[in-house]
């Protein structure tokens, strides 16, 4: 992983990461507090990128609306990561019953589409990260159940798998000690795909009121609050778009460049 960090996309990555978690940290303005007399105020000293409807600070609302979808994000991967590549590799290595369930049960949220089942626990359960973790992550299991069974379907019959079975290791020392870490590869790249669409839907969610509730800043509630105002101030409007237009397009480029990382034809020289 730390190759990945040192290609351009990882070290932007890494520098909007600095940002999103070392700049609620900064002598930033309060991103909850409203001076509504100085409503779009313009830029200034204490106000870098002007002031909101509500007399907010932009610059301070980025970054903690960053930080919120990072967060967001990366918790519900993780999750989805943990259930996913267990249900993976055991349904891969085991076979018979319980794989033929666990892959249906995959199956069945599949079909589902992710903003439809999002909005539907969104609504039967009330909006805010408490419901939007577990549904981000309940959404993205399949993926990394289908890569995870995928990926140890192709080493489990590998020479170096039979070896350690005719060791006499148990079953759980070869899940994890043996076959593991020779499927990781595909597994990040798969994590760093689910965080991208995870960004995308948190942003959808919140722009339609169904994700991080008010005052708390969100770039998809900054995008959707904003519309009403674009004809007397853009610039509230460009500021959140541009900014998740940077993180997803950052994302993509370092999900690219981990996908070539860990491409085997790489390591073979094909």
């Amino acid at each position: 992983m730390k190759q990945a960090f040192q290609s351009p996309s990882g070290i932007l990555l890494a520098l909007i990461l600095a940002i999103a978690f070392i700049g609620p940290l900064l002598p930033l303005a309060d991103p909850l507090a409203m001076d509504v007399a100085a409503r779009f105020g313009g830029p200034s000293a204490a106000h870098p990128l002007g002031q909101d409807e509500y007399g907010r600070d932009l610059l301070s609302r980025l970054v903690h609306a960053l930080r919120s979808a990072i967060l967001i994000s990366g918790g519900a991967a993780m999750i989805s990561a943990v259930i996913g590549v267990s249900v993976g590799v055991v349904a891969g290595y085991v076979r018979g019953f319980s794989e033929a369930l666990s892959m249906r049960v995959m199956d069945v949220i599949l079909c589902f589409p992710p903003l439809l089942l999002a909005m539907l626990a969104a609504t039967l359960y009330g909006a805010g990260p408490c419901t939007l973790v577990p549904v981000l992550a309940l959404v993205f299991v399949p993926s990394f159940t289908r890569v995870a069974h995928a990926s140890v379907m192709t080493v489990r019959g590998q020479d170096y798998v039979d070896a350690t079975r005719l060791m006499g290791a148990s079953a759980t020392r070869i899940i994890f000690r043996t076959i593991l870490p020779n499927i990781v590869g595909p597994l990040f790249v798969q994590f760093s795909f689910v965080v991208v669409m995870s960004v995308i839907l948190e942003s959808g969610l919140s722009f339609l009121g169904l994700g991080v509730l008010p005052p708390q800043p969100s770039l998809g509630m900054m995008i959707g609050t904003a519309r009403s105002t674009f004809a007397q101030e853009p610039w509230l409007l460009l500021a959140p778009c541009l900014s998740l237009i940077v993180l997803v397009l950052v994302l993509n480029a370092f999900c690219d460049h981990l996908r070539q990382l860990f491409d085997p034809r790489r390591e073979s020289g094909a």
